[in-house]
Formats: C-alpha cells, sequence, structure tokens
C-alpha cells in the first residue's frame, strides 16, 4: 500500500489489512490510517477518539469516528461487527489493557495492537540506574505520562497464551520503524516498538 501520507508504523498496519474489510480503528487520532483505507483499499468503518481536535481533523478527511472513552467499553458494538480492530500506542494507557483485548476480539475477527517495548535495553539500563525510563520511544517523564500499564514484549505473549490466542505476524522496529536481524533474534531485548495481529484460536 501506498503510504506516503502515513507513518511508516500506520504503513506496516495498512498492509496487513485486507480490501474491502469492515474497520475500527480505537485511539484513531486525526483519522490518517482510516481516511488512507478507505481511498486505497476500499474500507469502512470507524474511528473512536476522545481529543476534540482529532475528532474534527477526522471529520474533515470524511472518517466516521466517534467520541468516546475506550477505559468505558466496547458495548455499543455488536460481535463480529468489524474484521480487523486497530489499537496503535494506546494499550498501554488503558485501564485494563487484558479486558480491551477481550472486547476487540469479540467484535473483530483480527486485532492489530502495538506498543512501546518496556524491555529495551535502554529501559532496563535507566531502571538498573534508579530512574523510569525516558527514551526515544517512551519520551514521557514518570509525572506527566498517559502510560500507565507498560509491557515487555514477554509480557505481551505470555497475555496472548494464557487468553488462548493466536499472533498471526508480529513486527519489531525501532522508534523510526526500522527493523534489523538484531530485533529479529532478540526482539525483547533491542526492539522499541512491538506491532501484533492476533486472533482467538480457532
Amino acid at each position: 500500500m501506498n503510504g506516503r501520507h502515513l507513518r511508516p508504523e500506520q504503513a506496516l498496519i495498512a498492509d496487513w489489512i485486507t480490501s474491502g474489510s469492515r474497520v475500527l480503528d480505537l485511539g484513531c487520532g486525526d483519522g490518517a490510517l482510516l481516511a488512507a483505507l478507505a481511498t486505497q483499499k476500499g474500507v469502512t468503518g470507524y474511528g473512536i477518539e476522545i481529543d476534540p481536535d482529532n475528532i474534527v481533523t477526522c471529520i474533515e478527511r470524511g472518517v466516521n469516528v466517534l467520541h468516546s472513552d475506550l477505559d468505558a467499553g466496547l458495548s455499543e458494538f455488536d460481535a463480529h461487527s468489524f474484521d480487523f480492530v486497530i489499537m496503535t500506542q494506546t494499550i498501554q494507557a488503558i485501564w485494563r489493557p487484558d479486558a480491551i483485548i477481550d472486547e476487540m476480539l469479540r467484535i473483530g475477527r483480527e486485532v492489530i495492537v502495538t506498543f512501546p517495548n518496556m524491555g529495551h535495553w535502554k529501559c532496563r539500563a535507566q531502571i538498573l540506574l534508579g530512574r523510569m525510563p525516558v527514551t526515544r520511544h517512551l519520551p514521557n517523564t514518570w509525572y506527566d505520562t498517559p502510560n500507565i500499564h507498560m509491557c515487555t514484549i514477554n509480557d505481551f505473549e505470555e497475555l496472548c497464551a494464557a487468553k488462548h490466542l493466536e499472533v498471526l505476524e508480529r513486527a519489531t522496529v525501532d522508534s523510526s520503524h526500522r527493523a534489523d536481524l538484531g530485533m529479529r533474534l532478540l526482539p525483547n531485548l533491542l526492539a522499541e516498538i512491538a506491532v501484533y495481529r492476533i486472533k482467538r484460536r480457532g
């Protein structure tokens, strides 16, 4: 897919979305991903966003957007309403990440999630020095961060195993969304950002 108007992370996700799908983008921001998917892959669907300025931008782009707090759940959507449910760089800011994943898989056939990897060596080094990490992929200080449930790649995969979820695809990249052999061999140590495509087994 032509990712000219997308961030590298969004372009990677867009490549996993099949043409003509129904998509729900949780925490959709300014709607750039949904707008590009609608234009280039003919997808339909909605975004959910809480920031009023982002909602205005979504509307200007022709994106169907709902104003909602994700911590309130997704009960307004029926089961199996979407082919893909996407959440980028938001799950660590949700009060119950495990519950939101269950809800995403209730309403969607597949789920795409991205999150910063707390297991990256720079995070580990700063914790060893007695400080909460501040890095390129985690730029906020402890007192002004929106993140309340940080995890590592290993933590997330253990959650998937506990919930009997199948990992269909995984990409591990740095904060500029570049990948290399080291990240493939030691993702929990060397990757800054993880991108997962998952579904329920069976």
